[in-house]
């Protein structure tokens, strides 16, 4: 009998969100997947929270809760990137009205009252935004620590420097406060920055595979991905853009296609010039705790067969 792995997905959908919940639809005979919740991010929040009951609804999932939580950093003002994602957050798809059922219910709020009832170490929580949303719930209820079994997020960046300024990856910038509660919150983290999301590149020899499955989820897929990719191609002058979101449910799936090494991490709050910037301590060159699995490595063909995989199930 398979366990399954209990998880809340924490998405600011953007394209790559939108993937990586998909990977996380088609698996769910290992994942459990408890509930949804967005945070303002790629897009201002009634697009997150829009986005991810569209992709639920292409992906014919209705018994799975989706709630809305942040819709603001906890100190600064929101940063958004429709110059990536588009004016929607998931440009490349047709956009549809919702048939998702509305919950009542903040995000953060349901976090807390899930792991409340949860047994200890049982939760997997995936955020592929800002942390706003997770620093909320563990800064109101610090007692939910305990119930937590890892923290699998999307965020940061050392070797390969930032994405949205010379030092600092768009997840952590948006909202730095938030990244540094929960690094600093005694859970077990693995973090997939850009060291590593930049080697997993969407490639024409690569995205054709999807198109080739003939399904309307491939094809929205591919539409996005297509889309997605005008921007960072130019930007790196690169064969195809970085997946960043779906290397976390990828992780959960197949932890053997990535390497890993236990670091220090800590983000930048204050500084102008380097807000939300993540010093990777990679060498240990200080004596300061190891507190993140940081995520450097990865079988980019791998993960793509991996990916093809789910989207056929569909």
């Amino acid at each position: 009998m398979i366990t399954k792995k209990s998880i809340i997905i924490d998405c600011d959908p953007g394209q790559d969100d939108a993937v990586a919940l998909l990977m996380a639809f088609a698996s769910r005979d290992v994942l459990e997947i408890l509930g949804i919740t967005t945070v303002a991010g790629n897009v201002p929040l009634d697009m997150t929270y829009r986005n991810a009951q569209i992709i639920a609804d292409l992906a014919n999932i209705n018994d799975v809760p989706i709630l809305a939580g942040c819709d603001k950093p906890i100190r600064q003002s929101l940063i958004t990137a429709e110059h990536v994602h588009g004016k929607t957050g998931i440009e490349g798809m047709a956009i549809s009205n919702p048939k998702q059922k509305i919950y009542d219910q903040n995000g953060v709020d349901f976090i807390i009252q899930t792991l409340k009832s949860a047994q200890n170490k049982s939760v997997t929580l995936v955020p592929t935004g800002p942390l706003t949303n997770i620093a909320a719930a563990l800064s109101r209820a610090p007692e939910i620590t305990e119930k937590i079994d890892q923290i699998i997020l999307m965020g940061g960046a050392s070797f390969e420097g930032g994405n949205i300024t010379p030092s600092a990856e768009f997840n952590i910038y948006v909202d730095p406060d938030a990244a540094a509660i929960v690094l600093a919150s005694g859970v077990h983290v693995i973090m997939h920055g850009l060291d590593v999301t930049h080697k997993v590149l969407c490639t024409k020899e690569r995205l054709e595979p999807i198109n080739a499955l003939g399904s309307k989820v491939a094809a929205d897929v591919y539409g996005m991905l297509t889309y997605f990719n005008r921007f960072d191609s130019k930007k790196y002058s690169s064969p195809g853009a970085p997946l960043h979101d779906p290397c976390t449910i990828a992780y959960l799936l197949a932890p053997e296609l990535f390497s890993v090494k236990f670091c220090n991490v800590e983000v930048e709050v204050n500084s102008e010039l380097t807000r939300g910037h993540t010093a990777v301590d990679f060498w240990h060159v200080t004596e300061r705790h190891r507190n993140v699995g940081w995520v450097y490595d990865v079988d980019a063909d791998g993960f793509f067969d991996l990916l093809t995989e789910k989207l056929a199930l569909y």
